[in-house]
């Protein structure tokens, strides 16, 4: 007996899991060179990645960079997986966005810090499988919808478009950016075209040198070719600029990420944010969002990482792990981070084999920030927002999208359709939360229709061939719960006069609920009155117990609960014996 109060207490899931998982498996020189090479690749590919995605979100490119080297490096040491690649990701843009718009930067980061607390919790309390139950057609949905969202962003940077005042309302960012085409820089649209096309085509060449990379590279020469011509591009170092312990400059500032209080960092007034009761209210339903999506997006790459190397995750330790790096990440300018697939399955190919990888990466970004700042600060801003348009066309799985709307089932069609449209049009939260109520609504209505009761009939039924006539047996099959349960049960109404026992056969019932228990209490009391006798047959204990507690109990020649069908069919002749009263 106490070793079975031992095996079922309770047992914190084991942050670090996946390093310690790699390390009992034999780590040598050889793993250790093929996480150096894999980190070095990731680095080069995260710098302008963290940078594009910080800018579309709303902050300065600094504190992307700053989420990869902190957030990154955190979430590898104390995650549960040993190939997700973590840091600054598209599918938050839509909903950081509109944080940045209300909150400036520090409600950001403050969001950020809640939404940490909320994955640690998550993981503390084992809800890591939770993601099975998000349906395919809602995820899709949701990620091609962020996917069209991020691209409308970047239009007003790729179009060199002036005055343009993006808020959080899809309708309006097409109002404006409509109003402000007139203003169209055919310099700026070259650059953004130029870059586009080295995105797209350098792939092709299969040289091991990241698109990214390229494609950045080219923009940003091409944008220097121009300048002695007199034509102006606006770079990172024209539209942002820093301030640290008395130093000014445009850019990126050339320095480590440093220890800062994010509620000391300004709010959407530029001044430092007040925290009170009413911020964190205001922060709250962001942060389950954040919350939420980083729990979906993490837990997904996970999974898809373990189907490429045949690995397995500890999902609990997963959300801790992502959890930490959130507390983490706000407190040295970070924004809000999770493990990004692309990035994850550049590791895989990279031949990674532990969460070394994702550290020598966040030191690579960490290295760029301090000796290429200037460099970086170069960059056109037309040539981050084609970057950004590659990186939602390949998020949007364009063709998934279309081939779950040829192939799949005409409410997972409608499902898709619906979370598809809510994300563009209003937001993301709104569009998961109504995506998961349809997809249970219509499983509820699936089971419900497999859940059925119905009399066997002795000419045609070999299980009532032998019974009286007087008795009456019916089969019962599926869950009987508050969406099948009333139908099921009005089927098992008693119109013959001449049945004085009803026998339930509930073999075949692998769930009650209490809205069935109900309808059973009632189907008893109308049988009492009608001096109805009614057994169970082959109902498992626990549901006899569940009855038992709901004062449906035993009764003598009126109710009873057998586990043979045999034997209820002779204590039905028994009770034929007596006479009715």
């Amino acid at each position: 007996m106490a070793r079975s109060r031992r095996s079922t207490r309770y047992r914190p899931p084991l942050p670090g899991s996946a390093i310690l998982a790699a390390w009992r498996q034999g780590y040598g020189l050889t793993e250790l060179k093929r996480d150096l090479l894999a980190g070095l690749t990731l680095g080069i590919v995260a710098v302008p990645l963290s940078m594009a995605l910080a800018i579309a979100t709303g902050v300065p490119p600094q504190h992307g960079l700053y989420t990869a080297i902190v957030a990154g490096a955190i979430i590898a040491l104390t995650g549960g997986s040993r190939y997700n690649i973590s840091g600054p990701t598209a599918a938050f843009v839509v909903i950081l966005f509109p944080i940045v718009a209300s909150h400036g930067l520090g409600g950001l980061l403050l969001a950020t810090l809640m939404a940490g607390a909320i994955l640690v919790a998550l993981g503390l309390a084992r809800l890591g499988n939770l993601i099975q139950f998000v349906p395919y057609p809602v995820v899709l949905g949701f990620t091609a919808g962020i996917a069209v969202v991020i691209a409308l962003l970047q239009l007003p940077d790729f179009l060199g478009l002036d005055d343009v005042a993006l808020g959080d309302s899809t309708l309006h960012n097409l109002a404006a950016i409509a109003h402000a085409a007139s203003s169209l820089d055919p310099a700026e649209l070259g650059i953004g075209l130029l870059t586009l096309a080295a995105l797209i085509l350098w792939p092709r060449l299969k040289l091991p040198v990241p698109a990214p990379l390229v494609g950045l590279a080219v923009g940003t020469l091409a944008a220097l070719a121009v300048a002695p011509l007199g034509v102006e591009i606006e770079t990172i170092a024209s539209r942002f600029s820093w301030e640290h312990q008395g130093q000014a400059g445009s850019g990126i500032p050339p320095f480590a990420p440093g220890l800062v209080l994010p509620w000391r960092l300004p709010g959407p007034d530029g001044t430092p944010l007040t925290v009170d009761f009413a911020l964190v209210r205001e922060l709250l339903g962001p942060a389950l969002a954040i919350a939420m999506l980083a729990a979906i997006e993490s837990l997904l790459c996970a999974v898809v990482a373990d189907g490429l190397t045949r690995t397995r995750h500890d999902p609990n330790a997963e959300l801790i792990g992502q959890g930490l790096g959130n507390l983490a990440a706000p407190f040295f300018g970070g924004i809000t981070a999770t493990a990004a697939l692309a990035r994850t399955a550049t590791n895989i190919r990279s031949g990674a084999v532990s969460p070394l990888a994702a550290v020598v990466h966040a030191l690579v970004v960490l290295l760029a920030v301090v000796a290429l700042a200037g460099v970086l600060a170069r960059v056109p801003m037309a040539a981050l927002a084609a970057l950004l348009f590659v990186i939602a066309w390949n998020m949007s799985e364009a063709r998934h999208f279309v081939h779950t709307l040829r192939s799949a089932p005409g409410s997972d069609v409608a499902i898709l359709v619906i979370c598809f449209l809510l994300t563009v049009v209003f937001d993301m939260v709104l569009a998961v939360a109504v995506g998961i109520g349809l997809a249970a609504a219509l499983f509820i209505r699936r089971m419900a229709h497999l859940t059925h009761a119905r009399r066997l009939e002795p000419d045609r039924d070999e299980e009532s061939r032998d019974l009286p006539r007087q008795v009456a047996l019916y089969d019962v099959n599926g869950p009987l719960f508050f969406g099948a349960a009333e139908k099921a049960v009005s089927s098992l109404r008693v119109v013959d006069p001449e049945v004085r026992v009803v026998m339930l056969d509930m073999r075949d019932v692998p769930s009650l609920d209490a809205t069935a228990i109900v309808a059973l209490q009632a189907l008893v009391e109308e049988l009492r009155a009608r001096q109805v006798g009614l057994i169970f047959v082959g109902m498992p204990a626990r549901m006899v117990m569940k009855l038992r507690r709901a004062g449906v109990r035993r009764q003598a020649g009126r109710l009873a609960a057998v586990r043979q069908p045999e034997r209820a069919r002779r204590l039905a002749e028994r009770w034929l014996a007596v006479p009715a009263e």
